[in-house]
């Protein structure tokens, strides 16, 4: 509580229920936490129990249990540094990828440490309950009582699993008193019960044909028409006049580059240099939402242009090869893409799934020893990763075929680190020096493309992949979720800014749209030039919360079938709940319920 500081409501009431729940949930973690100790004295014969053997093997057990306590306390300090939250579906993610997820703890870290000191704690309390519980701990039972003391026990155990979620802590309006009131332990284990969510069974829904009927009107736009009429079927030919434009296309993911780092949107730092010079030079979109809080949700939103459905991102899910996307689109009118990545593509998945979506994946394993001036657990130094890219695009540009690249970078990253000497913030310093060296390798990188033989011909697109933090006062502050995007391409494309509200997924047909190009779509998202005015929206997203932003207000829909509607403040990111508007809500459950029916049965395929 200490630590989430003015963000958190000290009313009577949110203090009491931070501790009341929060004891709660503790109890309830406790009655799994100890199913070890349980079942070692249900299987000890009782002639064993007060011997010397027994009482060493359930001491070097308690030393366990209390050491993973410790181990858990710090841990929970740790995520809460990073997200601003117990532990949740990002954290049942990472323990999927412990290597990179251990090495990254250990560059931002002192571990080693921190270790050290949680084992001598460890010790002395294990030394105290020791003492206290030879008292009564180890007396003989017979093995049928024994048997019945497990059997109540097993009963409690599943009554609580059965009849007790994580919703009781979500009592606040107020998102840190939601998050103190829970137990880290008991949160890790709701997130892996609850990752993957079948919208039909906990969102709010329409009528399927209702349903079917408003996303079509909804997606329709003066330069498409529709291919069928099938429920739910949004495949459309888009018919774009003039001749189409087969220039290079540099798409430039950048790791959590929130809106309000860069000079443009009035930060006074100057952590954004170069692209704050280039913003001058480009088409400056300054009213852009990214749809989720984490790389794979911003990877989905660039590649198929999907709103995001509850649970996993499609990135990471069964059945997600041969979708309709960027890749395959590109790929019909000639074009080789590439998804060119610093780190290993088997993390998170994402090598994966763009190399079964029509892309060719380049990760880390292309560069060799002498190519990498500097690396940490999540990938090479930003500039290796763009030496990488000039490389692959050059090669594949002498083939005479156009190439759509789409880049992602990692420095911007914890534990913030990249080679000393290129900016003036030390390295491991913090967020503020990661942002102005991936700033650096960006500029190094156009600086040297304007030399090649294909950067006339080529159109530069750099977006964030999602913003550094995503916590706030409230479920989904919109402030949070605000990025940038530039496209820079001289001669092409003219300087100046584009405030329309505008969606991630958005930007991949407006970049067809920039082109010209015609072609047979399934995507959901706008090309903003096209689209008429009074028809902008945007999606922001957890992996439970599902919020759609349109005309100044926000509709979130939450599991439980709950629908809220909100005026939000884009500053702040505080939020006044108002009366819901149907029309609204109905808008934002179709977007919602028609990408989850299609991912779900196949509709997004190619």
């Amino acid at each position: 509580m200490l630590k989430a500081g003015n963000g958190v409501d000290y009313s009577v009431t949110n203090v009491l229920g931070i501790f009341g729940i929060g004891l709660f949930y503790d109890l309830i973690n406790s009655l799994y936490f100890v199913l070890p100790v349980m079942l070692l004295g249900w299987v000890t014969p009782s002639r064993f129990a007060g011997k010397r053997g027994f009482k060493i093997i359930a001491f070097i057990l308690q030393f366990i249990l209390v050491f993973l306590l410790l181990l858990n306390a710090v841990s929970e300090w740790v995520f809460w540094d990073e997200f601003s939250s117990r532990f949740n579906f990002i954290a049942v993610d990472y323990l999927v990828y412990t290597q990179e997820v251990v090495g990254n703890i250990r560059q931002s870290y002192p571990v080693e440490a921190i270790i050290g000191v949680l084992l001598v704690l460890t010790v002395l309390l294990t030394v105290l309950v020791s003492r206290m519980a030879t008292r009564w701990t180890f007396r003989p039972m017979r093995f049928g009582r024994r048997s019945l003391v497990l059997g109540v026990y097993l009963l409690v155990v599943a009554a609580a699993f059965a009849m007790v979620d994580n919703k009781l802590r979500q009592f606040s309006g107020n998102v840190y008193v939601n998050e103190l009131a829970g137990n880290g332990m008991y949160e890790l284990f709701a997130a892996y019960r609850n990752n993957e969510l079948d919208y039909n069974q906990f969102y709010a829904k329409l009528d399927e044909q209702q349903a079917s009927s408003l996303i079509r009107s909804m997606v329709q736009t003066p330069e498409s028409h529709f291919t069928d009429g099938k429920r739910f079927s949004i495949e459309r030919d888009i018919v774009n006049t003039g001749t189409e434009l087969h220039k290079n296309i540099v798409l430039i993911s950048v790791e959590s580059l929130s809106a309000d780092f860069l000079g443009s949107f009035g930060n006074t730092q100057g952590i954004t240099p170069f692209l704050d010079s280039l913003a001058g030079q480009s088409l400056l979109f300054t009213n852009l939402y990214a749809t989720g809080t984490r790389t794979v949700r911003g990877l989905e939103a660039l590649s198929i242009c999907a709103p995001p459905t509850p649970g996993q991102s499609i990135v990471r899910r069964p059945h997600n090869e041969d979708l309709f996307s960027m890749g395959s689109v590109l790929g019909s009118k000639g074009y080789q893409a590439r998804f060119i990545y610093g780190g290993y593509g088997y993390f998170d998945n994402m090598g994966y799934f763009f190399g079964h979506n029509s892309y060719g994946v380049i990760d880390r394993t292309a560069l060799s020893k002498k190519e990498i001036d500097y690396e940490n657990i999540w990938g090479v130094a930003d500039e290796n990763l763009f030496e990488l890219a000039s490389r692959e695009i050059s090669a594949a540009t002498q083939t005479g075929k156009p190439v759509f690249a789409h880049i992602m970078t990692t420095s911007n990253h914890r534990p913030y680190t990249y080679p000393e000497g290129r900016i003036d913030i030390p390295s491991h310093t913090g967020r503020d020096g990661a942002v102005k060296y991936t700033d650096y390798a960006i500029g190094q990188f156009i600086r040297l493309a304007r030399n090649k033989p294909w950067f006339n011909n080529t159109l530069f697109v750099i977006v964030a992949d999602h913003c550094a933090s995503s916590a706030g006062k409230t479920d989904l502050p919109v402030n949070r979720y605000k990025i940038p995007l530039l496209i820079y391409s001289p001669g092409f494309v003219k300087a100046g800014t584009m405030p329309r509200l505008m969606s991630q997924i958005d930007i991949g047909p407006t970049i067809l749209g920039l082109l010209n190009f015609s072609y047979r779509s399934k995507f959901f998202g706008y090309d903003i030039f096209k689209l008429e005015p009074g028809r902008e929206r945007a999606f922001v997203s957890t992996y439970q919360s599902l919020g759609y932003v349109k005309n100044d207000s926000l509709v979130i829909l939450k599991p439980q079938k709950v629908t809220e509607t909100f005026t939000p403040d884009f500053k702040d990111g505080s939020a006044r709940q108002t009366s819901p508007n149907r029309h609204l809500v109905d808008e934002a459950v179709a977007w919602y319920q028609a990408a989850s029916f299609q991912f779900k049965h196949g509709l997004m395929k190619r």
